[in-house]
């Protein structure tokens, strides 16, 4: 996902930075998704400041190497 909007969360998400997602079912149903911000921990953010795009497979797994 993509940042799109980050009132109020500044020191959290940037904007135009891509985050990592852990699903969370339940957190989706409200309208939220558990993102990976700033912190390095996982939170719940509303959904709407959030842009989803597809990425390459190669590029999620370097993306996800460098996180770990």
């Amino acid at each position: 996902m993509v940042c799109i909007k980050n009132k109020g969360y500044e020191a959290s998400l940037e904007v135009g930075k891509l985050y990592r997602v852990i699903p969370d079912p339940e957190a989706q149903g409200h309208g939220y998704l558990r993102i990976v911000d700033e912190s390095g921990e996982d939170y719940g953010y509303a959904a709407d400041r959030f842009f989803s795009i597809e990425v390459p497979k190669p590029l999620e797994r370097a993306l996800l190497k460098t996180a770990s």
